[in-house]
């Protein structure tokens, strides 16, 4: 099953995670990483609808997981 389908079996319907949409990945993650997030990933993922992605943990945004993503040109 997937991860969004394993999320709704252990903590019911909701919001899985939000997405932001930026200009420059990398920039983000390094910007990120030094205001100390924790990040899921230490490299942009392929995400869908032609995108890079990355995941800031939940625990380094208040129980919220955020995706970052860009698009690719």
């Amino acid at each position: 099953s997937s991860s969004i389908a394993k999320f709704i079996e252990k903590k019911g319907e909701g919001i899985h995670h939000i997405a932001f949409e930026v200009e420059n990945i990398y920039t983000e993650m390094e910007r990120l990483k030094n205001e100390g997030f924790i990040l899921l990933n230490e490299t942009p993922k392929h995400g869908a609808d032609n995108k890079l992605v990355c995941y800031i943990h939940p625990k380094s945004a208040n129980g919220v997981l955020i995706e970052l993503c860009q698009e690719i040109k």
